[in-house]
């Protein structure tokens, strides 16, 4: 800012009909303005100078540590809004936790219906409202336009409205028509005991192994679970089965309620999934196995697609960790 004024201060001057000259000392800039026609000379001046002096403070920053000011005004205003919202005071916010960590969170520790809001990984002034369904956890986009909160069909004009809607515990559906009783908040903050086992046997079991051989592998986990139409094995007659997608499993069950499922599905050998247009039937996928190839079917060609996208993302995931 100092500098654009002073340029500009000098410009003034110059179509006056005076010349400037800027003198530098320390952290202050000493501009000088001589009459039209002078000469600023080492040791002294020729002829007759009127000077003007007039001493400003430099700034005390680089261009390039302001732009890095900048940049980090830029990333924190989201969070400068979340704060000033009121956001960082509900006890269910768990501000920047991941997709991954909120569905670990719930299906460890969390029942059928606990939720959880934290910002969105991929939109800014948007946020997720993670919820526990049975054995998967489904994900939901909670808007802010200005102060208003848009979730689903409703928009709450106050953060103490949108907060009161759920301390009434709304029923919300999901496009796979699983109906989710939102009961059970999960606090952001959760006491741990200071409870420790103690160490009664350490030893080595391999030698000249490095930092580099520690190889950190856990399942994927993305979840879904929903209706889907099954084409059978020896008879080929088409039944809806309850499906649920949890780490690297595809498990089917007769119908939601049923304690035991009819097959699991090991992904670690599942070869493709893709779209199937063989079948009598729309929105088909195929999942291929070795001794089998399934046929699947689901409401709508979005949901089909909803499904090819999670199935073939939990295979790359089990490629990478086999790799």
């Amino acid at each position: 800012m100092t500098s654009l004024f002073l340029l500009s201060y000098v410009k003034q001057v110059w179509l006056a009909g005076f010349h400037s000259v800027c003198v530098r000392s320390g952290s202050t800039t000493d501009i000088r303005i001589l009459s039209s026609g002078s000469l600023m000379k080492e040791g002294g001046s020729h002829g007759r100078a009127e000077i003007m002096t007039f001493r400003a403070h430099r700034a005390s920053w680089r261009e390039v540590e302001l732009a890095e000011v900048e940049e980090d005004e830029e990333e924190t205003e989201f969070e400068n809004q979340t704060a000033g919202n009121g956001l960082s005071s509900l006890g269910w916010y768990h501000a920047n936790l991941s997709r991954h960590a909120a569905e670990a969170l719930l299906l460890t520790n969390g029942q059928d219906g606990s939720y959880l809001l934290r910002n969105s990984n991929s939109k800014s002034n948007s946020y997720s409202l993670s919820v526990r369904a049975r054995d998967s956890v489904k994900h939901f986009e909670v808007l802010q336009c200005g102060s208003f909160f848009k979730f689903g069909f409703n928009e709450f004009p106050t953060l103490k409205q949108f907060v009161e809607h759920f301390a009434n515990q709304p029923l919300i559906g999901s496009e796979s028509g699983t109906l989710i009783l939102l009961k059970h908040p999960y606090p952001c903050t959760v006491e741990e005991p200071s409870i420790y086992e103690s160490v009664r046997v350490h030893t080595a079991m391999q030698t000249g192994r490095s930092e580099s051989d520690l190889v950190s592998v856990a399942p994927s986990l993305g979840t879904k679970e929903g209706y889907l139409t099954k084409q059978g094995g020896r008879v080929k007659s088409w039944k809806n089965r309850w499906f649920i997608l949890s780490r690297n499993e595809l498990k089917y069950f007769k119908d939601k309620v049923s304690a035991e499922p009819i097959r699991t599905l090991d992904l670690t050998e599942c070869s493709a999934v893709q779209f199937d247009y063989s079948q009598e039937k729309v929105n088909c996928f195929c999942m291929v196995f070795p001794l089998r190839t399934y046929y699947l079917c689901a409401k709508t060609g979005a949901e089909a697609d909803e499904w090819i996208k999670m199935l073939r993302w939990k295979m790359s995931q089990i490629k990478k960790q086999a790799q």
